[in-house]
């Protein structure tokens, strides 16, 4: 199984790694919102700035303050 960086020592399994996303679009807020209302949001930005948001197989979101282009750097997918 591989692990990818999402920052600040917080790691996640690329391959539950569906798509990672910018939060700025309302349609992500939106899914941002739901997922905290039903407990699957995961804040792995330690209090900093969310620059993007993945989402996984789980039906879980997770908050990463690193931007997507890092984190797909990192997991090798284009």
């Amino acid at each position: 199984m591989k692990f990818i960086q999402i920052g600040f020592g917080n790691m996640v399994s690329a391959e539950r790694i569906i798509a990672i996303v910018g939060p700025e679009s309302s349609p992500v807020r939106r899914l941002i919102q739901d997922s905290r209302d039903r407990g699957t949001l995961i804040d792995a930005s330690s209090g900093r700035k969310t620059k993007s948001v993945i989402l996984m197989d789980s039906d879980h979101l997770v908050l990463s303050a690193l931007s997507g282009d890092e984190l797909t750097d990192l997991t090798g997918k284009e």
